[in-house]
This record gives C-alpha cells, structure tokens and sequence, in this order.
C-alpha cells in the first residue's frame, strides 16, 4: 500500500481523500495555490506545497509543478480528485513516466473515453444504446446541417472533450444552427484545447441516470447502483439522489447490464461513471463515460456502504476490489444537495468572500462533505460549490425530510448561498413525487425564487 499520496486538488474533494487517507494509515501531501494556503485541507493534511498563484491554469493545472511537488516528497501516487487534472490523459501518462501511481484508470481508458465521439463508436460497437448522431467529428457547419436534417431537430451540438456543460449548444431549428456550431467550437477550443464537435439528436426532457462502477487490475468489474441526476440548472447538478425512484426492475436491469458492458469494452479500472439519458418512453441511451471520482458518489456510498475513494487507492495500489457483485446490497434511500456561494435572486452570480459564522448540520444519516469553517475565505478564483449535504434515510420520503430539516439547520453568514433555493425545491410537488426532468428548474426556478422573496 501507498505511503504517502500527492492530493491535486482543493476545497471539500481534497478533505474528503485526505480523510480517507488517514483512516488508511497513509500520508498526505496537499498541492495548494497561494490562495488556499490557509485553508482547511491545508491544515488537516500531513504536509502541503504550494504550486502556483490563485489561477488554476498556473496551479492546479500545472502538470510539472505538480509531478515536481510529488517527487520532491517522496509520493508513491496522486489522487486528482475530480475536475483540473483527474481526466487528463497526458497528466496520467507523466504520472506513470515518473514512476508516480495514478489513482484513476490508465491514460489509454481516459483518452479513449474523453474523446466523447470515439466512446460514442466504441459503445454502439459493444451494443450500448447510444442517442442518433453523427458517424464522427463534424467537419464543418456543412456537414452539421447534413446531419441535423438526416436526424430531425432538435439537436444537441456537443464539445468531443471535456464536460461541465462546455461547449454545448441546443439547436431547435436550422436557422440557429451556424451560430450554434461557431458558439460551441469556440467555447470548447477555450475551455479543452479542442474545438472539435459532434452531434447528438436531442432528447427532450430526459431523466439523466448513471451508474456507479469500479473495476481492479485483476479484471474484475461491478457496478454499484444508480444515481438520478436529473435535478440541474444549465446543465449543472444540484441534487443528486439514488436509487433512481423512476426505474422499473426491468430498466433498472438493463441499465447495469449496459454500464457493464460499456466498462468491459475498454477493461475499466479504478472508480467511474456510465451516464445515460432516460426518454419519456423508458428508452434510455448512452452519452458519456467520467473516468474519476463523481461529486455525488456519497449517495452511492450511503446506499451501498462502499467507500468509492478507499476502493480507488486500493485499486491504484493493485489491490482487488473489496465486494463481489453478488455483495452488493442497496439499502434505503440517499439524497445530496449541493451547497453553493450563489446568489439566485441575482442569476445565482457567484458570492465569494468571509465566513463570519457557520453551522453546518448533523444528526442519523446526515453527511457534509466540506472544507468550510468559520473565519474561512470563499475565493472567486474556483467553482463556487462550498458543501455538500447528504442525507441517508429507510425510504425516499423520510430522506426528503430528512434533507430538510438538515438545510433547516444549516447556517452560513458573510455571503449568498443557495440554501433557501434548495430548500424550497424540497417542497416542489414534482420533486416530492419523483416526477420531474433536467427540464425542472428551468421551468420552475423563477417562480421559487419569487416565492423565496414572499415568504421574507
């Protein structure tokens, strides 16, 4: 087992593998900017270094810095959490060059699946059901209408890289089209360093389901539920919750059985997720593979019991997995907000700034995963998400009380957050009652936030 583990990353995902670590027995070492060098994981891990300024791209982004740090201290493995490097392929591949664990699967696994075209082919190859598209990257704007009009609008004009929403553009008509394609290409050529585009038909309204899998070295590979994701805002998770209440047996069986073999296709190994979209008919079809941790794997981890970050640092390690398939039970039912510096009367801007006095809930069941404390600075250099609360209860009902009474309890003064925002969601009938799309909040977001403002 590792000795001593380089964390590339920040905020609540970096405390959460350094917890992990030193239940392990393992060291940690924390690459931090010169804007988080007092901040929590700071402080919690065994040493940290500093690697550049407030700027991602000259900090958490910088591949030799960081190999550099972790060389300097002696680790044997980096864990890059999610985000910045954890699906860089080229980051991985330097890892392995300098003899350096990388706790995430082989450069080989991430570029195949971080080509989102080429994933796209390998699935329909295996028989995954995946959405209609084009047969590759898009040349032009020429060959995106050919292809628009051969699979009906709308369409969905997707970044081949990266994620996040990036580069993404709905398309309902012919006439948005060039603008569409120019938009996307460029944004995607800013945020991933390639403007490369494919498209896909666009489901309308979709549930958006994943399921969590983890492979080893030895070949092994299982999966450990669902998750239902459907709750976002412009392409953002903000509630996360699993098992997905809208599944029958039947879909919920083949839905694995699709994860399954989408990870035997490229012989996955360590933690990733196979995200699919769910139509209103229950034809649900592949879009994409995260080869890392997810945000919301505690969900996962509350229904399941896994620890998905200890079976990822033992799979790194060459280790086997810890639970066979027919282990794996699915107990209650578990729901995770997000919690971010936003403001949502104000277009949810982002609200850094002071802690001037925290509470964060606790109780049976009630999990917050953050590096918040009272006196810290929320920086407006990175994502404003700033905890997250999850919440594990016997039924979906009881769990939805559960959560709010947890944001109830949650306190945080000095800056906006969401809390009200969510909370409020809680009560929506359509949440309540399951039945609800990625199309919710962009139907309903306005009219809670009117009603926030009512009800103070």
């Amino acid at each position: 087992m590792f000795k001593r583990i380089l964390v590339a990353n920040r905020g609540e995902i970096a405390m959460r593998v350094i917890r992990c670590c030193r239940e392990m027995g393992i060291e940690t070492v924390l690459a931090v900017s010169e804007e988080d060098r007092d901040t929590l994981p700071a402080h919690y891990s065994t040493y940290s270094v500093c690697i550049g300024p407030a700027k991602a791209a000259e900090s958490y982004l910088n591949q030799d810095a960081i190999i550099a740090a972790a060389k300097a201290h002696k680790c044997s493995a980096i864990h890059p959490g999610y985000g910045f490097l954890s699906e860089n392929a080229a980051f991985a591949e330097e890892c392995e060059k300098n003899g350096i664990a990388f706790i995430g699967p082989c450069a080989d696994i991430i570029r195949r699946m971080g080509d989102k075209q080429a994933a796209r082919s390998l699935m329909k190859k295996h028989r995954v059901p995946i959405v209609p598209g084009s047969d590759g990257c898009l040349a032009n704007v020429g060959e995106a209408r050919k292809c628009a009009d051969r699979i009906g609008y709308p369409v969905l004009i997707k970044a081949s890289s990266g994620g996040g929403g990036r580069g993404m553009r709905i398309v309902k008509h012919e006439s948005e089209l060039e603008k569409a394609y120019e938009e996307a290409g460029a944004e995607a050529g800013a945020a991933f360093g390639d403007s490369s585009l494919y498209m896909e038909k666009l489901i309308i309204n979709p549930r958006h389901i994943e399921v969590q899998i983890l492979g080893d070295k030895k070949g092994n590979i299982i999966h450990l539920g669902e998750r239902d994701c459907s709750m976002q805002r412009r392409n953002q998770k903000l509630i996360e919750e699993a098992p997905a209440r809208c599944l029958t047996k039947q879909q919920r069986s083949a839905l694995y059985e699709a994860a399954l073999k989408a990870a035997r296709a490229v012989n996955y190994e360590n933690a990733g997720t196979i995200e699919f979209v769910l139509d209103e008919k229950g034809h649900f079809y592949f879009i994409e593979m995260n080869t890392r941790v997810q945000v919301e794997h505690p969900v996962t981890e509350a229904v399941t019991g896994v620890d998905i970050v200890r079976e990822q640092i033992r799979i790194a390690a060459g280790r086997e997995l810890s639970i066979k398939q027919s282990e794996l039970k699915i107990r209650g039912h578990a729901i995770e907000c997000r919690i971010n510096a936003e403001n949502p009367e104000r277009g949810f801007t982002p609200s850094p700034g002071d802690i001037t006095f925290l509470h964060l809930p606790g109780g049976l069941g009630v999990r917050c995963e953050s590096a918040l404390f009272q006196g810290a600075r929320v920086s407006p250099y990175y994502d404003p998400m700033i905890a997250k609360i999850i919440v594990h209860a016997p039924g979906r009902l009881k769990a939805i009380k559960k959560m709010r009474a947890a944001l109830e309890e949650m306190t945080v003064d000095g800056i906006d957050t969401n809390l009200n925002f969510l909370y409020l969601v809680l009560f929506n009938p359509g949440f309540v009652g399951g039945n609800y799309d990625t199309s919710f909040l962009a139907k309903y977001a306005e009219s809670l936030i009117k009603w926030d403002k009512r009800a103070r």
